[in-house]
C-alpha cells in the first residue's frame, strides 16, 4: 500500500479492555486514525476475533501503523468475484457505494469462503496496486467491507469521521453496545474549529431487507427525544448538565433501531422545541448554519439541526425531529427536503419532551423519498395505511402566493416554479385543480353565528396551548430540580421559551380550555366542509389532495431583531396543526435572490406543501414516490442548491 508511514497515523492511545494503571482506572474509548488524510474512529471492541494467520497473510509485505494494525477488505466468494476481473469490478463497485471503504483498505483482500486458485497466487494486481490474497471460512459470515486487523487476529470496523461543519449536531454517538443495550457520546473528534466529528460505519456491511428496511440507513435524532445512555439537553446548557444519561429510548427512536436505521448523533434544538431565530433567540447554544445560498439564512426551528444535517451532508441519510407548530416544515421548506408532518397520534411519544401534547408529532427530513416511506413504515407501523388509489379531487389554497419576504422578481420564479409543478400533477392525476376559501366557507357555515372570523377566533390558541402546557409539564418540574441541586438558583433559559411561558403564565387556567375548544371547532369544521375521508376509505381515503406553499423564504441569520413575542396569528401552515391532518414538505426547484451576504446572485428552495384527510398519510407517501418515478420531482443533493454544490462559509 506505499509506505504506511505516510498515509497511517494513530492518533489516540489504542488499548484494549479496561486496565489498572498506577492505581488509576483507564477506560479504553477507542481510537482515532488518519489514513491518506481521511479519519476513522475504531470501537474499542474487536468485531471479531482469532485470525491470526488472516493477520500474518495481510501484514507480510504491507506496511503496517506503529502498533501493527493493517487495513484490510473483505469480500464475498460469489460469482461477482469469481475471477480477476470480476473481483476488479466488485472493488470499484464498492468505491462508487461507500464513502467509508478506499483504495487505502487494499493491503490485503480476504476472500471469504474461498480459495486464491484460479487467482494465480498470494498477490494479485487491482485497481493498479499490488494487494495480498488471503481466504477465510468463517462459521459467521463477517461482513464485506473495510476492516483494520490487529497483529493478535482482532477485526475491528472503522468508523469514518466527518467533521460537523455547519453544526447541526449536540452529540454525535459512538457505536451501539449490544451488551448493555445503550449509546454513548463519541469520543473522537478531527481537526477544526468548533467542529466535532461525526462517525459512520461503512454501507458495504448492510443488506436491507423486509425485517430491517433501514439496515445501514445513517441517522440522526432531534435532541428532544431520549437515548439511552445519552444525556438529553432540550436545547438547554443547565437542563443537559442537571439530569444523567437515559435508561429508556423514545418509542420513536426504537422502532427506527430495531427496523435497521444507524444512529450517528443528537441533533440541535432550538430550546424547548420553541421557534427561535438566528442569531438573536439562540443564547445557549448557536444555530446551525443553512447551507443553501449564501450560507447565511435562517435555518427554521425547531428541528433546526435535523434540517440543516439533511441539507449539508450527503453521508447523512434520515433525521428524525418533530413538528408542533412547523418544527419540521419549516427546516424542510428553507433547507429543500423533504418532511411531514404526520397525522397526529401515529405514534405514541413517549419519553420525548412535549410542547403541547394535543399539537406534537414525530415525522422526517430526508432527501430521498424511498427511504422517507421505509422509514415512516416502520416508525408508525400499522397506523400508516396504504390505498390502492389516488384521491379523486386535487385543490389549492392561496396557490401559488408565496410569501412576501422575497423580492418581486425572486417571487414571480417561484411561482413559475409551483404553477409548473401544478400543471404535471393535474396531468399525472388526470384532474383539474380547484382553489377553495376556506376562512371564506367557515364565515358561511360556522356553528355559531357570533363566533368571529378564524383569523380572530384562533390567534391565541397556539400559543395558548403550548406556553400553558410546557409550563406544567417541563418548566415547573425542571426549575423545581434545579432549585433543589444548586440552592435555590433558577435555570438560564432563553429569551423566546421565557417570553411564551411568561405568557402562559399570564393566562388563567380556563384559557386552556378555551383553546382546546377553539381547536376542537377548527378541525370538526375542517373534517365536515373541506377535506372528511373518502368515500371509499379503503380505495383512496381522502377526498382530496390539497397544495399550498410557504413561498421562498429569506431570513438573514445576521439581522437584529426586536424582542421575542408569543406566536399569535393564524395562516394556512396551521390548518395541519388544528385538523390533525399530514402535511408534507416537497422540494420543487430553486429561485434566486441577490444576497445581501456575497453581493451576488444565490437560490434558495422552493417548496410545495400537500396536505390529506386525517389518517391518509400513506396516500401522500404513495403519490411523493409515483411522482418521483415519473420524473415530476427529484431527489435533492446536499450542498449549496438542491441540485449540488460546495457550501459557501463552510464552517471548519
Amino acid at each position: 500500500m506505499g509506505s504506511s508511514r505516510d498515509l497511517l497515523g494513530l492518533f489516540t492511545l489504542f488499548v484494549v479492555g479496561v486496565q489498572l494503571v498506577w492505581g488509576q482506572l483507564v477506560l479504553d474509548m477507542g481510537s482515532t486514525l488518519s489514513m491518506n488524510g481521511i479519519y476513522y474512529y475504531l470501537p474499542s471492541k474487536p468485531f471479531s476475533h482469532g485470525y491470526t494467520s488472516v493477520y500474518a497473510a495481510s501484514a507480510s509485505g504491507s506496511k503496517s501503523s506503529r502498533l501493527g494494525l493493517v487495513p484490510i477488505t473483505v469480500v464475498n466468494s460469489n460469482a461477482a468475484t469469481s475471477n480477476l476481473a470480476a473481483l476488479e469490478n466488485t472493488l470499484n463497485a464498492f468505491s462508487t457505494q461507500d464513502d467509508v471503504w478506499g483504495d487505502g483498505f487494499l493491503s490485503a483482500i480476504i476472500l471469504q469462503g474461498t480459495s486464491v486458485q484460479g487467482f494465480g497466487g498470494s498477490t494479485v494486481n487491482v485497481r493498479n496496486r499490488s494487494t495480498t490474497l488471503a481466504t477465510i471460512q468463517a462459521s459467521t459470515k463477517i461482513p464485506q467491507g473495510p476492516y483494520f486487523i490487529s497483529p493478535i487476529g482482532d477485526l475491528y470496523q472503522p468508523y469514518r469521521l466527518y467533521p460537523d461543519t455547519e453544526g447541526a449536531f449536540t452529540q454525535p454517538m459512538g457505536p451501539f453496545d449490544a451488551a448493555t443495550a445503550t449509546y454513548a457520546a463519541l469520543p473522537a473528534t478531527v481537526p477544526g474549529i468548533s467542529s466535532p466529528g461525526v462517525a459512520v460505519p461503512s454501507r458495504l456491511y448492510y443488506t436491507r431487507t423486509a425485517a430491517q428496511p433501514l439496515a445501514g440507513v445513517r441517522t440522526g435524532i432531534k435532541d428532544i427525544f431520549d437515548i439511552n445512555g445519552l444525556q438529553t439537553s432540550d436545547g438547554n446548557r443547565a437542563y443537559y448538565n442537571l439530569y444523567p444519561p437515559r435508561n429508556a429510548t423514545a418509542l420513536p427512536v426504537q422502532r427506527l433501531i430495531d427496523a435497521g436505521a444507524i444512529l450517528v448523533g443528537k441533533m440541535k434544538t432550538s430550546q424547548f422545541a420553541n421557534g427561535e431565530v438566528a442569531t438573536a433567540d439562540w443564547v445557549d447554544y448557536h444555530e446551525p448554519f443553512n447551507p443553501r445560498g449564501d450560507g447565511y439564512q435562517d435555518t427554521s426551528s425547531s428541528s433546526s439541526g435535523p434540517g440543516s444535517g439533511i441539507g449539508s451532508y450527503p453521508w447523512l441519510d434520515l433525521t428524525l425531529g418533530s413538528d408542533t407548530g412547523g418544527s419540521i416544515r419549516g427546516p424542510s421548506q428553507v433547507q429543500g427536503v423533504y418532511g411531514n408532518r404526520p397525522t397526529r397520534g401515529l405514534i405514541p411519544l413517549t419519553n420525548t419532551m412535549p410542547l403541547a401534547p394535543e399539537l406534537d408529532t414525530a415525522g422526517f427530513l430526508v432527501r430521498d423519498p424511498t427511504i422517507w416511506t421505509a422509514a415512516a413504515k416502520a416508525m408508525y407501523q400499522d397506523a400508516l395505511p396504504f390505498f390502492p388509489q389516488f384521491p379523486p379531487k386535487l385543490q389549492t389554497i392561496n396557490f401559488p402566493l408565496p410569501n412576501t419576504t422575497a423580492s418581486d422578481s425572486t417571487k414571480a420564479e417561484a411561482n413559475a416554479i409551483l404553477l409548473a409543478f401544478l400543471s404535471k400533477i393535474e396531468a399525472f392525476l388526470k384532474l383539474k385543480a380547484s382553489p377553495v376559501n376556506y376562512t371564506a366557507l367557515w364565515d358561511q357555515v360556522k356553528p355559531n353565528a357570533t363566533l368571529p372570523p378564524l383569523s380572530v377566533l384562533l390567534n391565541r390558541t397556539y400559543p395558548t396551548l403550548i406556553s400553558k402546557e410546557q409550563t406544567k409539564n417541563v418548566r415547573d418540574p425542571f426549575f423545581a430540580d434545579y432549585a433543589a441541586m444548586n440552592d435555590g438558583r433558577t435555570p438560564f433559559v432563553d429569551p423566546v421559551p421565557k417570553a411564551r411561558w411568561a405568557f402562559g403564565d399570564s393566562l388563567p387556567a380556563s384559557e386552556l380550555d378555551v383553546a382546546v375548544a377553539n381547536k376542537t371547532l377548527f378541525q370538526n369544521f375542517w373534517e365536515t366542509y373541506i377535506l372528511p375521508a373518502g368515500d371509499n376509505r379503503t380505495a383512496y381515503c381522502s377526498q382530496s389532495i390539497i397544495l399550498y406553499s410557504s413561498g421562498v423564504n429569506i431570513l438573514y441569520r445576521n439581522t437584529y431583531l426586536q424582542p421575542p413575542r408569543p406566536p399569535f396569528g393564524f395562516d394556512d401552515s396551521q390548518i395541519s396543526i388544528f385538523a390533525e391532518v399530514p402535511d408534507f414538505v416537497v422540494p420543487l426547484g430553486s429561485a434566486s435572490y441577490n444576497s445581501t451576504v456575497t453581493n451576488h446572485t444565490e437560490v434558495l428552495p422552493v417548496s410545495v406543501d400537500i396536505i390529506a384527510a386525517r389518517g391518509c398519510d400513506g396516500v401522500i407517501f404513495s403519490l411523493v414516490e409515483a411522482l418521483l418515478q415519473a420524473g415530476i420531482i427529484t431527489i435533492p443533493l446536499a450542498g449549496q442548491t438542491i441540485t449540488g454544490g460546495e457550501i459557501l462559509y463552510k464552517h471548519k
